[in-house]
């Protein structure tokens, strides 16, 4: 079976970690899927403006690039000063997804007890644990979610259509974690596996994350697919189009609420009203333990109104073009995500097994977070 998952990140990493040279690469995402352009970090000026920028974007991405952005800092002086300046600088480039904290803090706290002289060295170090720590769980996040389309490819309706239809909403593939993905995963996995599986790519409006990244990604590893306008997913629903729903998430609450972008609810009101399964994958790292009310506790990141008035596309000479499409002098509001309560979630699909989204569910998960085993 033809599968280029592997080939596909391995040519597009979307972030490399360079000890030696003291800086981050990363895989500018604004500019796909019109431009492959990479970019060199060697400032935390730089690393900060990449997350914000979205240059580098989905949540795991986000940690492992402020991980990586704490050892360039540190390369250029790691007294307590700057150390203090760097999480404080990065912490405040993208308030929604809680890996961005996760990850400085996790540094943070083996750093400040480390010697000066070593600190440089040992952020580097640390830095590239986490990746590898977030690569393994991305795979685990495949194979837990690869039995559930399994599964769904064993349904009358599956088999007399000869495929298992998933939709997805934004991108959580390689491109939002540096390899596999969270949401995409499991659709890697039992593609691999020999799974007739196709993907509804939702546009996901304002930014295109899914026509321009998720469609780039699924090309790339040779896996059928088809974008659809972000309002026909319920459309598709009710016509029996739909398997299962997946998607990513920046942060979940401790009872099962998911904050993910922006136009993930109306999905899940969709599939609740269609019977349709909606699932949520994501790294341990993305719950945050301390809040349970997602609604009302989730800071929701308002980004500027052009990305909303303005869209950005090629000419027939593949320059880049920002074109109006909107009448001069509308005001725009752009808020970048939403939140889908855990009444509207079947699963919470992790690097460790398949879990309901509920606090009694995720208890044994949340002891093992607060004990330091996770």
């Amino acid at each position: 079976m033809d599968c280029r998952v592997n080939e596909a990140w391995e040519r597009s990493p979307p972030l490399r970690l360079l000890a030696e040279q003291g800086c981050i690469d990363v895989l500018d995402q604004t500019r796909l899927p019109l431009e492959h352009l990479r970019v060199e970090l060697r400032s935390l000026e730089a690393c900060a403006h990449a997350i914000s920028a979205m240059l580098v974007r989905g949540a795991p991405l986000i940690g492992l690039t402020a991980a990586g952005g704490l050892a360039v800092a540190l390369s250029a002086a790691a007294d307590d000063r700057n150390l203090h300046r760097a999480v404080e600088t990065l912490a405040a480039t993208r308030p929604t997804a809680v890996n961005l904290r996760w990850a400085l803090e996790r540094m943070a706290a083996r750093l400040r007890v480390a010697p000066i002289a070593d600190r440089a060295a040992l952020a580097w170090r640390l830095a590239q644990d986490l990746e590898s720590a977030e690569h393994r769980c991305c795979e685990r996040i495949g194979e837990h979610g690869a039995a559930l389309l399994h599964a769904a490819a064993l349904s009358e309706r599956a088999r007399a259509r000869g495929r298992v239809n998933v939709l997805t909403h934004c991108n959580a593939g390689w491109l939002a974690t540096g390899a596999w993905g969270t949401a995409l995963a499991p659709v890697y996995r039992a593609f691999r596996e020999g799974v007739p599986v196709h993907v509804w790519v939702d546009e996901t409006r304002p930014r295109n994350q899914g026509a321009r990244l998720t469609a780039w990604e699924l090309r790339e590893a040779g896996i059928p697919h088809t974008l659809v306008a972000d309002n026909a997913a319920g459309h598709l629903m009710q016509r029996a189009e739909v398997d299962l729903c997946i998607v990513g998430s920046d942060r979940t609450t401790a009872r099962g609420d998911v904050c993910n972008k922006i136009g993930t609810y109306q999905k899940a009101l969709a599939a609740a009203d269609n019977g349709v399964p909606f699932y949520v994958a994501l790294p341990l790292s993305t719950i945050d333990w301390e809040l349970e009310d997602g609604i009302s506790g989730i800071p929701i990141e308002n980004r500027h109104e052009d990305e909303v008035l303005l869209q950005q596309g090629a000419d027939a000479g593949g320059a880049l073009h920002d074109i109006r499409q909107s009448p001069p002098g509308t005001r725009a509001l752009n808020p970048a995500f939403d939140v889908t309560p855990a009444r509207l979630v079947r699963s919470l699909i992790c690097e460790h097994g398949v879990f309901s989204a509920t606090p009694q569910a995720l208890a044994p998960l949340r002891a093992l977070a607060e004990a330091g085993r996770l």
